[in-house]
């Protein structure tokens, strides 16, 4: 018996202890990403900004409400939040309050598709289904149907109300001691919401600095930016692949972007232009996958520089 059941039971008693530490610890070792991006005009004071993206809080989630708490202690000059902050149509509550540190600070927000629409249970094997067929979120597959709508109008009210700015198809700015930031930020592209006509034109010329906001990186919304000439923008959704195969990477980005650029700063170019790009992995999970794998829960401080 030992010969003929020994294999296979150290092979469940493997993925086991595999499943243990993918959802007991690694989705739960919160980490902090720091980067410098040379992207401002020469001579212009740095910029500290912190980006958190993907929280996907399910009410109950203790550890990572303190730790969204404790990024507060990092004293930003302003924050961006890009999007899925809701796995759970009860947690605004408690998002509002893990991010209560963060939103005395300057900060801006667009939403993802999970703070519209409560997530479903599905097959991780249907991403990479997906990505082989070339179809991503809605864009070639069919609207959703029988999907439980959160209460995201409680979450806008909430930030709106603590003075960050929403970025939904629109422009603005934040006023960061003498220093004028135009942020251009879209609706979620996952689920075609993105209006990009509605913002097109690129930076006015009338701040010191511009930058690009969108959840889901999807390439026709980074040429646009790129092409209009925002020399940085900022997304997540992709979770950094959240099942990485060690050594090698993720597999998937759900989305159109490759996965070379599944997380962390890079560049897109567009018609003759590039821009820095920096995809957070994010902070959270689906709660129906409730797992990473050599892809640690994250936020990230980027520190903005004058360019060389």
């Amino acid at each position: 018996m030992r010969a003929r059941y020994g294999i296979p039971l150290g092979i469940t008693a493997a993925g086991a202890a595999g499943l243990v530490y993918a959802a007991g610890f690694e989705a739960r070792s919160f980490r902090l990403r720091r980067v410098t991006v040379p992207v401002l005009p020469a001579g212009m004071r740095p910029l500290r900004v912190l980006q958190v993206s993907d929280i996907h809080l399910v009410s109950g989630q203790r550890k990572k409400q303190r730790w969204l708490r404790s990024l507060a202690g990092l004293r930003p000059d302003f924050v961006i939040n890009t999007g899925d902050n809701l796995s759970d149509p009860e947690g605004v509550p408690e998002v509002l309050d893990a991010l209560g540190p963060l939103m005395e600070f300057p900060g801006a927000y667009v939403f993802g598709s999970n703070d519209y629409y409560g997530p479903k249970l599905r097959n991780p094997a249907r991403y990479l289904i997906e990505k082989a067929q070339g179809r991503h979120g809605l864009n070639g597959n069919n609207p959703a149907a029988n999907v439980i709508h959160n209460p995201w109008e409680d979450l806008r009210d909430g930030f709106d109300g603590a003075g960050w700015r929403n970025l939904t198809n629109t422009r603005d700015t934040l006023k960061i001691e003498g220093v004028t930031i135009e942020l251009t930020g879209l609706d979620d592209p996952h689920i075609k919401r993105d209006r990009y006509a509605e913002v097109a034109g690129g930076p006015s010329g009338t701040a010191d600095f511009s930058m690009g906001v969108v959840h889901a990186p999807y390439l026709r919304v980074l040429d646009s930016f790129t092409a209009d000439g925002y020399p940085l923008v900022l997304a997540g959704h992709t979770h950094g692949g959240q099942l990485c195969i060690p050594f090698y990477g993720a597999l998937v980005t759900n989305c159109d972007l490759d996965t070379d650029r599944v997380k962390g700063l890079s560049t897109h170019t567009s018609e003759g232009r590039t821009s820095y790009l920096h995809v957070s992995a994010g902070c959270g999970t689906n709660r129906y996958t409730p797992v990473r794998i050599a892809c640690p829960p994250e936020a990230t401080l980027m520190t903005l520089v004058g360019r060389e």
